[in-house]
């Protein structure tokens, strides 16, 4: 089972976080502060660290930096500062999700579920979805196993959506992951995209539009939730 790293400095919400998820069957380990998180990660292989901003002697922001300098651990922000900007500042760190305080458990566990589960494909060489498959080394689809073409942002949104099949993946978390500041808030370069996904998939009605909010993969047993 994954190995979980709690960054946290309320020794409530702590407590509620590690309770949390060792009742779902995760190993968790926690630490107070930015310090004790950088000393923990120096000396176990997490699989995944949930991280708060506002932290004693070295901010969230502080110690993801530091984290990436020699580690691609998913990390899941999990703060009460939710302004545009910090989300901004925590995704140009390449944490892989930023969830805002108050949070229900039930919530943060799918989260933390779809992070782990997304990283655990990042080692594969080929991701394969019905008759859709992607090489995620040569950065190329096939379907039904004849080569399509796509350009290199449409594979990385496949990618998304496959990678976390029956989850919705809003049309802003695509802007900010995958394009950032340059078309941020003007969502209609998504929908753009995901026409000609579709017609490259030959009808693409497997990826299906959730109004008002963005795409979804459906599950593989082709049932919508």
């Amino acid at each position: 089972m994954a190995l979980i790293l709690v960054v946290e400095d309320n020794l409530d919400y702590r407590e509620v976080l590690v309770n949390f998820l060792e009742s779902a069957e995760y190993r968790v380990m926690a630490a107070a502060d930015g310090v004790e998180a950088l000393e923990l990660a120096g000396k176990y292989d997490f699989d995944l660290v949930l991280l708060d901003l506002m932290l004693p002697q070295i901010d969230g922001y502080g110690v993801c930096e530091m984290l990436r300098k020699d580690s691609d651990v998913p990390v899941i922000m999990l703060t009460a500062l939710g302004s545009e900007e910090h989300q901004i500042k925590g995704y140009n760190l390449y944490i892989d999700d930023y969830i805002t305080k108050p949070v229900s458990m039930a919530v943060l566990l799918h989260k933390v579920a779809a992070v782990l589960r997304r990283a655990s494909h990042s080692g594969a060489d080929c991701l394969c979805y019905h008759n859709i498959s992607l090489d995620l080394k040569g950065h190329t689809v096939s379907v039904a196993g004849k080569d399509v073409g796509f350009t290199l942002r449409e594979f990385e949104i496949l990618l998304e959506l496959m990678q976390a099949p029956g989850e919705v993946i809003t049309r802003q978390s695509l802007l900010t992951k995958l394009w950032g500041y340059e078309f941020y808030g003007d969502t209609r370069i998504v929908d753009t995209h995901i026409k000609n996904i579709r017609k490259k998939l030959g009808g693409g009605e497997c990826i299906e539009t959730v109004r008002g909010v963005g795409y979804k993969m459906q599950r593989a047993d082709g049932e919508k939730e």
